[in-house]
């Protein structure tokens, strides 16, 4: 067996690791430390330093070292934490980070960043502790051959017999491939004195000067820390026949600090020997509850499901067509209402394996807003509501650098400094939330601040300036809006937070690009709050099918407001083309659907057609069709990466009848509409002889 086989088993757990680190430090009170969180910091230094001497990572594994000591002397309270020093953690946290991702990429870590973090975290021990932090031991990596007898004795005198007692180290319900490999790897970290057992408990007895914990740190990246048990034993009990349990052992020993490759929560810390045996097979089941699985296979098993659902669809199309009313075909009804049922059911749960909740997402942007407000000279206090909603893990992956900008424009633009703030009456400390919730078949996720919010007036000026086409007489939602136009900044100087004018428009870009909209309210003075609306999955949607001329398309659910039959006397043609209806007050753009996708055969005549209220970008439209289909589920297939890219069409579908069904964009289709309007395509003369000449008062 390969040891590389574990590489990425120790890559994403020492990822979760430095986040653990991460979010820990950031939460200390250096003021009053909390024991727990120095532990917990401790902890995963250390399991980290293990495993990178496993592998022979030496730069990630002497970076850590050094770390975990100073850690060990803030836990012990030997080093009094200041915010500087946090800062200096989070510092090597980060250098830690880009190490690990050399090692990923097959690559050396940047020896002058190495030598520069050695080198502070050295001046630190000598400044507040007043020594040199120890140079780390070297750990060979293990390898996939046993090493020569004659380099393995060397070793083993090298390490010696330091220690006063001995450890017997029992490998429970291991196999023998991995079994070998474990054994290889004690062999260099002490003397063993004896080895016996089978598969279901191979007994080791180790002499040395290595500790439980860091036996425990390096194995756990191979093994589950439940296959591990580790008991010190005096060394005149050392012997193939040394009872399994001689003594408990002492109070400061630690339960497995590495997370297993099933991603199971790391045990608490140990009190003694004398824990029930029910509460540990209870523990040793919650370890075992959770498996790490590619995502590539569970994207195959959802590609799967799509399929099954679309053959299901056919089946029941295929099914409604036959004469209800035969006697041998009630059965075959029955059995297609119990296979739809199982497959709506099936395809739930496999969704449910993709969801991901967003404290994912949420959990790195207290760095965010430190190291942000610490550049701008600002107080604030994040605040995070519904982390355990859940979204799809690809919208969570694509939601991060949308978020983080949004962030960032609140903490520079939003959030006034601390002694204005003070001076008009409010806290010093900025409050900035980020909130997540389930709204329909939708996911809602909200970033508000009490800042000075939008100055409708200034965004005005600014966009006159800039040469857009704006005027006094628009909507606040329309002003505001304004702040993702290309180049638009009010900032009046540029930094390296924010001023360039670039980002903004990305963001709204990018959520677009997910099937979502952006919108934001804002009060002057009051704050600014910013919505994003995404679908829960790309994989499924929930469609309403139309029907115009002869053609099938879907709209998405989630934009359709209303449907209703417009009156002539509601509609009202417009200066160059445009056409709008009046419904409750509220004049919204109409979009015939049969002139902007040049579909033949179509109801012309808008008093005969019906005109579905959708909303798109935040604004509100209504768009021309034949017929209303119904409501269905359809597996959503990209047609930019199976064909090209269609304005006006965000993807396609495959329908019961075994026929392709386009998913229509609603934006697109809108700007496809003005679009063919202002290259001189005039609207249909049938269409536009119907509506009133008279514009809208």
């Amino acid at each position: 067996m390969d040891i590389a086989d574990f590489f990425d088993t120790f890559f994403e757990e020492a990822e979760e690791l430095l986040a653990d680190m991460e979010q820990h430090l950031l939460e200390l009170d250096v003021d009053n430390p909390d024991s727990e969180q120095l532990n917990a910091i401790f902890r995963a230094a250390h399991s980290i330093k293990g495993g990178a001497g496993t592998f022979g990572f030496s730069v990630l594994q002497k970076t850590t070292h050094i770390l975990e000591n100073l850690l060990d002397y803030a836990r012990k309270g030997e080093l009094a934490l200041r915010a500087d020093l946090v800062d200096t953690f989070l510092e090597a946290k980060d250098i830690m980070h880009e190490q690990l991702n050399a090692y990923r990429n097959e690559e050396e870590p940047d020896q002058e960043t190495y030598e520069r973090i050695c080198q502070t975290l050295q001046q630190i021990a000598l400044e507040e502790i007043g020594q040199q932090l120890d140079a780390p031991a070297e750990t060979a990596p293990l390898t996939s051959t046993p090493a020569p007898a004659e380099s393995a004795s060397v070793e083993e005198e090298s390490v010696g017999n330091t220690a006063e007692g001995q450890l017997k180290v029992a490998l429970i319900n291991v196999d023998e491939k991995d079994r070998v490999l474990l054994v290889e790897e004690l062999e260099q970290l002490g003397d063993i004195q004896s080895q016996s057992g089978d598969d279901k408990r191979y007994e080791v007895i180790l002499s040395g000067s290595v500790s439980a914990d860091d036996i425990e740190a390096v194995m756990c990246f191979i093994i589950e820390p439940n296959q591990i048990d580790i008991q010190p034993i005096a060394a005149s009990e050392a012997s193939p026949q040394a009872p399994a349990a001689s003594a408990p052992p002492p109070a400061e020993q630690k339960a497995p600090a590495a997370p297993a490759a099933t991603k199971a929560p790391a045990p608490a810390k140990a009190t003694g020997g004398d824990e029930p045996a029910k509460g540990k097979a209870k523990k040793a089941a919650a370890e075992s509850s959770s498996i790490r699985v590619s995502v590539d296979k569970v994207d195959q098993i959802i590609n799967l499901v799509g399929e099954l659902i679309i053959t299901q669809s056919m089946l029941d199309q295929t099914v409604s067509d036959l004469d209800d009313q035969s006697v041998g075909n009630s059965s075959l009804q029955n059995g297609m209402s119990l296979l739809q049922r199982n497959a709506r059911d099936l395809q739930e749960s496999v969704m449910s394996i993709r969801m991901i909740p967003m404290e994912f997402v949420f959990s790195r942007f207290p760095r965010v807003v430190r190291d942000t407000a610490g550049k701008l000279g600002k107080e604030i206090e994040l605040v995070t509501e519904g982390k355990s909603t859940e979204l799809d893990k690809s919208l969570v992956e694509r939601i991060t650098d949308p978020l983080t900008h949004l962030v960032r424009n609140s903490l520079d633009h939003g959030i006034e400094m601390p002694d204005v703030r003070e001076s008009i009456g409010k806290p010093r400390t900025g409050k900035l939330t980020l909130s997540a919730r389930h709204q329909g078949g939708n996911i809602l996720i909200e970033v508000r601040d009490d800042g000075a919010g939008l100055d409708r007036d200034r965004l005005l000026a600014k966009a006159k300036e800039n040469g857009l086409n704006v005027s006094d007489t628009m909507s606040d939602e329309d002003v505001f809006q304004l702040i993702f136009a290309p180049g638009f900044s009010t900032a009046k100087e540029v930094t390296d937070v924010s001023g360039r004018g670039v980002g903004m428009d990305v963001v709204k870009r990018n959520i677009q690009g997910m099937g979502g909209r952006v919108e934001i309210q804002s009060k002057k003075g009051e704050g600014t709050i910013t919505s994003i609306v995404l679908p829960l999955t790309l994989a499924i949607l929930d469609g309403m099918s139309i029907k115009v001329g002869s053609e099938t398309f879907i709209l998405p659910l989630s934009t359709v407001l209303e449907s209703l039959q417009p009156s002539k006397d509601d509609m009202y043609a417009m200066a160059g083309d445009d056409v709008v209806l009046k419904v409750r007050d509220e004049y919204l753009p109409v979009i015939a659907i049969h002139e902007v996708l040049d579909v033949e055969n179509a109801i012309t005549d808008p008093t005969k057609s019906i005109a579905v209220i959708v909303q798109g970008e935040g604004r509100r439209y209504a768009m021309l069709v034949d017929e209303l289909i119904g409501q269905q589920q359809v597996v959503v297939k990209n047609l930019e990466d199976n064909y090209r890219k269609v304005p006006g069409i965000s993807a396609a579908t495959i329908l019961g009848d075994g026929s392709v069904a386009l998913i229509l964009d609603i934006s697109g289709l809108h700007r496809l509409s003005r679009a063919k309007k202002e290259a001189g395509k005039p609207a249909n003369t049938q269409t536009m002889s119907f509506y009133k000449e008279s514009e809208p008062s």
